[in-house]
């Protein structure tokens, strides 16, 4: 289903490769632990039923989690408004539309395909930005399921679940064993456990990349859409900055879910290194708008 978002080979070709080097990776994780003698079937039985939840409910559960309920027309009228023009513009269907009770300033969407889309803001971000600004963060959001990276971040991020549900069946059922049968070989746990932990941190690692560059190409599809990269580039600038005045704990609390927000929710100075985070430094993104502002012909 096509949409007017920019297109992104580069978002397109990441995902295909994320998805098979991730898959691939799992078959050998799965192989080494079926030479250890491990049931793997079990495990991968009760991991593929939680990946089906995971997959088809994905937008019930990100909307619980995040404590966002959907709301009509006639409750957030002005919201509304502004995604009925975006997905006019963009030529897309309108995804449902929901609001979190959180003073954490962002957004996020959610939902395997256009069609079971939520798109969901914080009372934060709505007390926080200017129309316009607004507009550019829900027009960045709406490029992620336009772009279909919602649902295969939300299935690459599962992989690392799976991982860590194989490696404490694995431990339990087989920590006590030797390679060998006898005193003299190595634990079969202990095996486990070193493959469990290269292939998470390989799964990751992916992962972790795979976000940084979906959110510059969000930034840059819903800019493009818009027309007005300044305003998505202010709408990041304050969101960024007020970030330093949220409670410690409502940082923490929404942390888990920075894969999928429109900014990290964490205090600047606070983040990890680089090859860690779940979004692009602030510096490049703006710089990124900078340049689109430039080729517009506009500030």
């Amino acid at each position: 289903m096509g949409t007017r978002f920019a297109s992104d080979r580069g978002l397109t070709t990441r995902m295909v490769v994320t998805m098979f080097l991730l898959g691939l990776l799992y078959v050998v994780f799965i192989g080494v632990l079926i030479v250890l003698g491990v049931r793997a079937l079990s495990v991968l039985v009760i991991a593929g039923g939680l990946l089906f939840v995971q997959y088809f409910l994905s937008d019930r559960i990100a909307l619980f989690a995040m404590h966002g309920r959907e709301v009509s027309p006639q409750e957030a009228p002005e919201l509304h408004g502004m995604i009925d023009r975006l997905c006019a513009l963009a030529d897309m269907p309108k995804p449902r539309v929901a609001i979190a009770d959180s003073d954490v300033p962002n957004a996020f969407a959610t939902g395997r395909n256009q069609k079971k889309a939520v798109v969901c803001v914080t009372t934060g971000i709505l007390r926080r930005l200017e129309p316009q600004e607004l507009e550019g963060v829900l027009s960045h959001e709406l490029s992620h399921v336009a772009h279909r990276d919602v649902a295969v971040m939300t299935i690459a991020s599962f992989l690392g679940i799976v991982a860590g549900l194989m490696t404490r069946f694995a431990l339990y059922a087989g920590l006590g064993g030797r390679r060998n049968g006898n005193q003299g070989g190595v634990p079969v746990g202990l095996i486990i456990l070193l493959v469990s932990v290269i292939v998470y941190a390989i799964s990751f690692l992916l992962t972790r990349a795979l976000s940084r560059y979906r959110e510059l190409a969000a930034d840059r599809a819903g800019a493009l859409l818009t027309q007005r990269p300044s305003a998505l580039a202010s709408a990041l600038v304050k969101i960024t900055g007020d970030m330093a005045r949220i409670p410690t704990q409502d940082l923490r609390e929404a942390a888990p879910f920075n894969a999928f927000y429109f900014a990290p929710a964490a205090a600047p100075g606070q983040t990890l290194a680089n090859l860690f985070s779940t979004h692009p430094p602030l510096e490049r993104r703006l710089a990124q708008l900078s340049d689109i502002s430039r080729q517009l012909g506009r500030g």
